[in-house]
């Protein structure tokens, strides 16, 4: 399943669904796609309970895309599933660096809370 931006938008992004909870996303991660990239995110990583998104494909990105990637952190963490990311981005390395939220990328550990995980 690919999730494309109309051809006349001046800001794209591709999301791919890989299968079995894998994910590849391409294109901008910016302030003008992390609203559309969030909610197209949302239908395609609801059934998973283990996520795995590449960034590689990433063209251009800035803190918006940052704060994309720490909001699907806090959804996984909030419903119980476990997020990877593979190919970061080096502007969004150094943005979460600065930051100092680098290892809230990086763990990619299953939250351990007291609400049960989805069954599938």
């Amino acid at each position: 399943m690919k999730a494309k931006q109309p051809s006349n938008s001046s800001s794209r992004f591709e999301f791919r669904d890989l299968g079995n909870g894998r994910f590849a996303l391409d294109g901008e991660m910016s302030f003008e796609t992390a609203e559309r990239v969030l909610a197209t995110s949302e239908k395609l990583f609801e059934p998973h309970t283990r996520i795995e998104v590449d960034l590689a494909g990433v063209t251009r990105t800035d803190s918006a895309g940052l704060a994309l990637l720490l909001e699907w952190v806090t959804w996984a963490n909030h419903t119980v599933r476990e997020i990877r990311f593979s190919g970061m981005p080096e502007k969004i390395i150094a943005i979460a660096r600065t930051t100092e939220v680098d290892p809230l990328l990086t763990r990619g550990e299953r939250w351990a809370g007291f609400i049960e995980a989805p069954t599938r």
